[in-house]
């Protein structure tokens, strides 16, 4: 028979647990993962999280929405001006909801879209494994270069001239090198074709001016995250260059694929973007400068670190061949027992159905960044690395050095604290 007090005690001690864990002892180097500043939770964390405001502001389905609506009115207003589009919808509540909204808007059951290669980095929701099949439609990918690590441009645009696509997709999950939307943009508009970017994953290096803006290179429509390189709450963000495409969007997101988006999102995004503003070149620059320190540090330690010939990485991301260390997986859970976490990935030699044990991890900096890690640090984690995968030193005797690594980075950095908030007593007043 359940004990209720003592399950609750379990869920408790395991929440504290995996706090101390992720945020004290361990180096996180998720790629997809961040934290948001000391502000940005507090809000998170308010009576928002149990409202309703189904529809758009000031057009709700729902009474006692005069404060939300200013707010997610406001979070538009400072994502359009910082980007310089002001179509903006902060409602899809992920990135591939974003997707979603966007796909169903521009093609229907049956169409074809062309999406970057994977092993340029395209996301499962661009692909008939996710969103795109989800919806009946049909994925057909641009060659990959080798040599550029990027869509095969010429190639591409040969398809675009030759067969009939209702959109093309571009970003991605695990890419180094900014995707080539100028260079085929202006055939994609020859032909009538909408050009989607993705940009979950590299959001806040665009908003912080390290990143190509696609919407500035042809794109109609960017979707991204906002809880990766953009280090806010989880959730999804659409930004359009295309009127009609905004309109028409607008009015799938709800109903089609939510009801209620979240509220608690919208002040918490807010006060992202604002340290965005204020921070945001900052923290791009030292994100991508770690990258490509990690990347520097790891190719010195000895591991086979992708896109040497080109600097490595224009990105938060890092990704590196273990397959002569045993594979992704394996290496990935070893590094874990270090307290160094990683994902396993497929390298863009590895056949599809390596999934569940690929030749490579992705690793990015974003987390780290924003506890204060720099280039010596870099340095370090990827000496630890070494230490746990190539020389093949017990996990557990390298996790107390990852500790100790981690003891000097507690504090999040490049963003507000709760001395920053005049009226952060009330806030607090309003948690308890």
């Amino acid at each position: 028979m359940l004990n209720v007090r003592e399950t609750l005690k379990e869920v408790l001690s395991l929440t504290a647990k995996n706090n101390q864990w992720r945020r004290k002892e361990a180096v996180n180097l998720i790629a997809s993962e961040n934290v948001m500043s000391e502000l940005a939770e507090a809000v998170y964390l308010s009576d928002f999280m149990s409202r309703y405001a189904e529809g758009k502001p000031k057009k709700r389905y729902y009474q006692g929405t005069r404060y939300i609506d200013d707010l997610e009115i406001k979070l538009s207003e400072l994502v359009g001006e910082t980007l310089g589009f002001p179509m903006v919808e902060t409602r899809p509540i992920s990135g591939t909801i974003a997707n979603a909204s966007v796909f169903r808007v521009l093609g229907n059951p049956g169409d074809k879209a062309l999406i970057a290669p994977v092993q340029a980095g395209s996301h499962v929701s661009h692909t008939k494994f996710g969103t795109l099949g989800a919806l009946g439609m049909t994925q057909i990918y641009m060659p990959y270069d080798e040599q550029s690590m990027n869509v095969d441009v010429d190639k591409a645009i040969k398809m675009i001239n030759e067969d009939e696509f209702k959109f093309i997709v571009l970003g991605g999950s695990v890419y180094l090198f900014p995707h080539p939307v100028k260079e085929i943009s202006q055939a994609a508009k020859e032909k009538g074709i909408k050009i989607v970017y993705d940009a979950a994953h590299v959001f806040g290096l665009i908003v912080g001016g390290k990143w190509r803006n696609p919407l500035k290179e042809g794109a109609d429509v960017m979707t991204a995250s906002t809880h990766k390189t953009y280090p806010g709450p989880q959730g999804g963000i659409i930004i359009f260059s295309d009127e009609q495409t905004h309109k028409a969007v607008s009015k799938t997101i709800f109903p089609y694929f939510l009801s209620n988006h979240h509220l608690h999102r919208i002040p918490a995004t807010l006060v992202t973007h604002l340290e965005m503003i204020e921070f945001g070149e900052a923290y791009a620059s030292s994100v991508v400068n770690n990258a490509r320190a990690l990347a520097e540090a790891l190719a010195e330690e000895g591991f086979k670190v992708l896109g040497e010939h080109l600097g490595y990485t224009q990105s938060h991301q890092v990704v590196i061949d273990v397959s002569k260390e045993g594979g992704g997986a394996k290496c990935a859970e070893l590094l874990e027992r270090a307290n160094i976490i990683t994902n396993k990935n497929l390298l863009p030699h590895d056949p599809p159905d390596a999934v569940q044990n690929p030749s490579g991890i992705r690793l990015g900096t974003q987390e780290m960044t924003r506890y204060g890690m720099g280039r010596s640090e870099m340095i370090e984690i990827a000496n630890l690395m070494k230490r746990v995968v190539i020389e093949k030193e017990e996990p557990e005797k390298v996790a107390s050095d990852v500790k100790e690594l981690r003891k000097g980075f507690l504090e999040r950095k490049y963003g507000f604290s709760l001395a920053d908030a005049e009226d952060v007593e009330e806030l607090l007043l309003l948690r308890r």
